[in-house]
Formats: C-alpha cells, structure tokens, sequence
C-alpha cells in the first residue's frame, strides 16, 4: 500500500519505520525539517531501540520516504495515519488543534485528488466522539467528500511503549481499528495482516477509548502495588515478595476475571479485608489515597442505580438476585441487599427472587445482617420470577438464574435494567432493556 504517516514523533516514527519495513511505500510527513532531515539521512529523530538501523534499512531500499509538505501527499496515498501530538490543556482537557489543522490539511489536498476510495486513520490518542465529530466534520468540510462513501474515516490506537515500540509494534498483544464502513475495515485489516496478532474490529467511539481504559488500569497497577510497598514497610514486610506471590495467580489477580463492567462488590470478604488494611495503614499514619477510594466508588454505584431506578419512575419492581454472588445464600454485605434496602426506604414496592435464598435457612451472623436490613424478607420474597416481575415496572436483573431468565423472555416488564452484564442476547434484545454501565 501507499502510506502516509502525519507526525513523526515517538509514535509516528515507529509507525512509519515498521510500516516501511514489511514492504508499503510510505511517506512521512513532519513540519519540523530538524525531524525530516535526521530521517532523510537515514537517522531516527528519537531515541527509541532498534529504530535507527529500521530508518537506515527502509531509508536505502526506498520504502520510506519524508517531506514537510502534507498537501503532496494527501491525494498519493491509500491510507492516511495520522500521528500528531494531542497533548494536555491547562486544566486537564485535551488540544486536539493540531489533530484539527492537519485534517483540514488533508480535506484541502484531497478536494483537488483523484477520488478513488482512501481512508484517514486517526491513531493519536482522542478522547472519545473525536474522529465522529471534529474529525469527521472538518475533513468532509475542506474535501467536499462524503465520509463512509468517498473518503474512509477509522480510529487505530496505538499500543507502543517508549523504549520497545519497535517489538511492540512487531509484537502487540492484538490490534483494534474502529471503523464506520465495510471498505475502511478491508483496507486496515489487510494493512495488519503481517503482523501475527489478533485484529479487531469495533466502533469508533470504543477504539478510542480503549487507549485511555488501558492506560488508566496501568496507572491504578502501579499505584497498587506502590501502595501496597507504602503500607507493608513500617510493618517490617517485603513488598516484593509478597507482590512477587500475588503475580502467581493467573485466575484472578492476572485475568480477566473481575474486569468485566456490572454492579458493586460485597460478601464477607472484600468490604471487610479492604476496611482492614485501611485500618493497619492509618494506625501507621500511612495515606492510601487510592485505596480509601476504593469503597465509596462502590456505594457510588449503588447510589447511582437507586436514583437511576426513581429517575425511572418505577414503583413496583423486581430483583431478581439478592445474595452477593450465585450459589450462594450468603447476604453479608451483599449490594442487591443495600440496594433492595435503598429502594424500599425510597417508596419502591419491591419482589424479590432468590433461587437459593430461603429465610428458614439462614442462620448466625448471615441472618442478623439481613435482618437488620431487610427485617420483612420474608414478605419480599417471591416463590418464582414470575410472581416477582407480575405487575412490575421494571427489572432489576442481578443474577443470570436460567428461570428467571426464561421468565423475563416469556413476560418482560416495560423496562429491564442489567445488573449483571452477561445475561444473553435474548434478554439483552427486549424492547425496554438497558445496562447498568452501558
């Protein structure tokens, strides 16, 4: 392919080095002739390994070429990767003016091109509803072309680290491209091709976020581990070897689990652990910003739904799910209760369904809890799901129980709110079904 990288910068200079390397005829466009003339001499303009014997090589075969001037190339290439800075405002906010400029740039240079079909891929790090919006509408202004018709328009983030983009480019963990039409998928997907990782496909809006979801979950690993090393030295404890253990497990610390978007914690385990270590920390006059966040985000969440609940207007609801995980009738802290609590205290006319949860049975410090929050159980619970959702407004769906399910597909209340997160496309596709963060 004919490629044109727009910055060269630490992500652009790789990009177009590697990019030239597997075989395309690229072209690297820069303002700054300090950048281009280092390239044109075969030299990388940034310290990053492996890349200045990349620049040399692609440089002599005549894969990779450089220029100041954006507007020759627009109208050249297939595909145009867009690469400029998109650094921090002031207060926080992102200046997306360059990114704004050199699309006009590009819309200006293509009103005058050929018009076979092209795609601008964005690979800047945006915040979301940038390429639909700003984008989109300053590249359809200056080109005169119509998005998804003429001129392609795709989101690709990049996942290089300083210090080994060369490998992370050869070796990422999987690529994303969010795109809009069929045409701009083909181009990227065959643009990828050599690179033996898994490709993706999404939505624009979701390629553009992913970046920023895995920074932030590095930033909170980091400051986890930090802060773990912060409390554990005044208790005379190896941070590194405990944290060198809790990288052993690869089912829960390491995984996916726990990282998918649903309702609050609870149980007998995580509120009262987490209130624990607080408690050592302060004892020991150590601050763990971060960690002390951790329990009032949770009983955000739950804040949140109640009100989402009464925004709703509904006065007679179901739960479906009140203990804190399935297979279990342990209601010790559980959300679905505080949850269950909450909208009773507000007025809401609540059924509750549990499919292992019988008032007889609990005992001990299980039965105290749920009766100091929930002292009419008894009279909220419901035999099935059909006697909780008959004559419900809404739905509160927390448990994937396969007979509640089934009763919600046989006879949905007008509004369904997911709770859970994997409920089935079925459930997922009635007419007043909504997540609880999506």
């Amino acid at each position: 392919m004919k490629l044109a990288v727009v910055g060269l910068g630490y992500v652009g200079a790789v990009t177009a080095a590697c990019f030239a390397d597997l075989g395309h005829e690229v072209i690297g466009v820069d303002r700054d002739t300090h950048k281009v003339e280092l390239l044109e001499a075969g030299r990388s303009p940034i310290t990053e390994p492996h890349l200045d014997e990349l620049v040399a090589r692609t440089r002599a075969a005549g894969t990779l070429r450089v220029t100041t001037r954006l507007g020759d190339v627009a109208g050249w290439a297939d595909v145009l990767l867009v690469c400029v800075g998109t650094p921090s405002s002031p207060n926080g906010s992102v200046h997306l003016g360059t990114l704004e400029a050199v699309t006009g740039e590009i819309g200006a240079a293509l009103a005058g091109a050929d018009r076979r079909f092209r795609a601008l891929v964005v690979r800047s790090t945006v915040p979301p509803g940038t390429v639909d919006g700003l984008v989109r509408r300053r590249l359809e202004a200056t080109s005169g072309l119509a998005v998804d018709v003429e001129v392609g328009l795709a989101h690709c983030p990049e996942l290089l680290r300083e210090g080994s983009g060369v490998a992370d480019f050869r070796s990422p963990p999987f690529t994303a491209a969010g795109v809009r039409d069929d045409r701009t998928g083909a181009l990227l997907a065959e643009l990828f091709a050599p690179i033996d990782a898994p490709f993706f496909v999404t939505t624009v809006a979701a390629a553009e976020a992913l970046k920023y979801a895995c920074n932030a979950f590095h930033a909170v690993k980091i400051t986890f581990a930090n802060e773990i090393g912060r409390l554990l030295r005044p208790l005379g404890i190896d941070s590194r070897e405990v944290m060198r253990l809790f990288c052993e497990d690869h089912q829960l610390n390491l995984s996916a689990a726990y990282l998918r978007p649903g309702f609050a914690f609870g149980g007998s385990c995580l509120p009262k652990d987490l209130r624990a270590l607080l408690s050592v920390a302060r004892r020991h006059d150590v601050e763990l910003p971060m960690l002390g966040a951790v329990l009032p985000s949770n009983d955000a969440l739950v804040r949140a739904v109640v009100r989402r609940v009464l925004d709703l207007g509904a006065r007679n609801a179901a739960l479906l799910g009140l203990s804190f995980k399935p297979e279990t009738d342990d209601l010790r802290e559980s959300p679905y209760v505080e949850l269950a609590e909450a909208l009773s205290g507000k007025g809401v006319r609540l059924r509750i369904y549990d499919p292992v949860v019988h008032p007889e049975r609990l005992f001990g410090t299980n039965l105290r809890y749920v009766t100091e929050h929930l002292p009419h159980l008894h009279d909220l619970l419901a035999a099935n799901p059909q006697a909780a959702i008959r004559g419900a407004d809404l739905a509160l769906v927390a448990s994937a129980d396969p007979a509640a399910l089934a009763a919600l597909r046989q006879t949905p209340p007008p509004r369904v709110l997911d709770l859970h997160g994997r409920l089935g496309p079925e459930v997922e596709a009635l007419p007043g079904y909504e997540g609880v963060t999506w």
